[in-house]
């Protein structure tokens, strides 16, 4: 509602204002009402008001000397003002127009006019509004850009000046990387629908952080193909709790909202915001290390990624025996240097915590040896799938048969990447889609059968094509359906059965995605183009 303020000093017109239309209806409330402009500018000092309706005479100030005060003065200047006047002289409606006024209006005041009159300035304050949010939105878009910059650790003193003066900032903070992360999310879902529910949790982040919403941010890891939302926790967001209560309401808050099974991944606290890429860094290895860990809502580096590389806590010996058998893909010597690894904790009384410092030892390792090979696409996130892939359920995570069944597969991944096989398979990959594109292709078939390791074959796939292999499988069967559409008479669940949909609803979805309208229109639109050309 836009608040009115209604100045004349005749008592009977105001009450006649105030009943001769219904305020509400039109978007307005009745905020106050005062007999001269010296009693409007005393109620405006303590009073908000959109919207002044002023008589032209009045004793003490009339009505084009308050309009004259208004907009002289910085406060007022953005109010809307009509005036209301007996007198149809031009030179009082020039006065007025040369101080902005709204509008003027002849008494007495017909319904129909004062309407129109308000509209008016309803119309101005909608566009008013808009062109307030269109600034806001692209403030907020430049602000988010600087701090992601600061975030990856690419910033001059200017940008960190700019986003200092432009958030509210402590000491102690933390990089925290919010995603979606469910079981099969990476190889199942298409890049469509992780952006849209990206979009879904950053808007439940901005709506929980309020006054802290300039804190997060989307796609600092967008290079990688990681659908996240970046927080930058501050210290003083929790001094008055603790940083797991914190954030643990923060994600009963987005689970509870989405449905979706969303994850936190807590970076290194570091000193202050210039530090904050040294704590994104250790958000993107904790990613990498999840899928060697038990399934939690939030992951914190300090519990799970700590690494002593000296002293009699790591089995280092053992460790690099294993290193070498996984380097040499030696299945039956990465299994002898498995159970020697797991006998040595038992005899020196390693577990917990102490434990998980040796895996990690040797997980940095092996995507240190991978990074060696390949450098281009994303090693962190293969770990992970690796991680992921071979697990199963009566299996426990870092176990001695999972590590065993990580060990074996990374071997293979670091023998396929030697071979430098890649570059041919991709070409058949492609050649599959086309020859079998209405079947049941996935990754991790391809893989099998081409002796690669599917999610390397992954990362593989979008380096070469820019997008993933379920977005290109599912796009080149919309191209295919179209042509079916164009050339046959066949229903439209023939068709999506024939292109590999075998639930039509979805397919409808998807097409509509792709082409802006239902497959059904498409066709009918191509019929009547086709007629008029004949």
């Amino acid at each position: 509602m836009l608040k009115v303020l209604l100045v004349d000093d005749e008592p009977f017109i105001l009450r006649g204002m105030k009943e001769l239309i219904d305020w509400e209806e039109e978007g307005f409330k009745i905020v106050g009402s005062a007999p001269d402009g010296e009693e409007a500018l005393h109620f405006l000092q303590d009073h908000d008001a959109d919207l002044v309706l002023a008589d032209i005479k009045m004793p003490v100030i009339d009505g084009l000397e308050l309009l004259r005060a208004l907009r002289e003065s910085e406060k007022f200047q953005d109010v809307y003002f009509i005036i209301l006047s007996g007198y149809a002289d031009f030179q009082y409606a020039q006065e007025a127009i040369k101080y902005a006024c709204t509008d003027y209006i002849l008494k007495p005041v017909e319904k129909e006019k004062l309407i129109q009159a308000l509209r008016k300035v309803r119309g101005m304050k909608d566009i008013e509004l808009e062109k307030d949010r269109e600034t806001k939105k692209l403030e907020n878009a430049y602000l988010a850009g600087k701090l992601i910059s600061i975030i990856q650790g690419r910033f001059d003193p200017l940008t960190f000046e700019y986003v200092r003066q432009h958030m509210y900032l402590s000491e102690r903070v933390r990089y925290v990387e919010i995603l979606v992360d469910g079981d099969d999310y990476e190889d199942e879902c298409e890049d469509t629908v992780k952006r849209a529910n990206q979009k879904q949790l950053y808007k439940a982040c901005v709506d929980y952080l309020q006054d802290d919403s300039a804190h997060c941010v989307m796609d600092v890891s967008i290079q990688e193909k990681v659908y996240d939302v970046g927080f930058v926790l501050c210290g003083y967001m929790y001094e008055s709790t603790d940083i797991k209560d914190y954030l643990g309401d923060f994600m009963k808050y987005l689970r509870e909202i989405l449905g979706l099974p969303v994850i936190m991944l807590v970076g290194k606290e570091v000193k202050n915001l210039e530090e904050i890429a040294k704590s994104y860094s250790t958000t993107r290895m904790l990613r990498s290390f999840q899928g060697f860990r038990e399934k939690k809502a939030i992951y914190y580096y300090e519990e799970e990624m700590q690494i002593h590389t000296s002293g009699i806590m790591l089995c280092k010996k053992s460790l690099d025996i294993l290193l070498n058998a996984i380097e040499q893909n030696n299945h039956t010597e990465i299994m002898k240097a498995v159970d020697s690894f797991y006998e040595e904790m038992k005899q020196r009384g390693i577990a917990g915590d102490v434990m998980r410092l040796n895996i990690n030892y040797l997980l940095f390792q092996l995507l240190h040896l991978a990074s060696e090979l390949d450098d281009s696409v994303n090693q962190e996130e293969i770990l992970r799938m690796i991680s992921e892939g071979t697990f199963e359920k009566g299996i426990l995570r870092g176990s001695k048969a999972h590590l065993c069944r990580v060990a074996c597969e990374y071997g293979d991944y670091l023998a396929q990447m030697r071979k430098d096989s890649s570059r041919g398979i991709l070409g058949k990959i492609e050649k599959e889609i086309r020859e079998r594109y209405a079947e049941n292709l996935t990754l991790k078939e391809l893989g099998e059968k081409y002796y690669l390791n599917g999610a390397y074959l992954g990362q593989l796939f979008r380096k070469k094509f820019g997008q993933s292999f379920k977005d290109y499988l599912n796009n080149y069967r919309i191209e295919q359906a179209c042509q079916l559409l164009l050339r046959t008479d066949k229903k439209i669940y023939q068709i999506a059965e024939m292109v590999g949909y075998h639930d039509l609803d979805y397919f409808v979805n998807r097409f509509i995605s792709a082409k802006g309208c239902t497959p059904a229109k498409f066709r009918k639109q191509a019929k009547t183009r086709a007629e008029r050309k004949e």
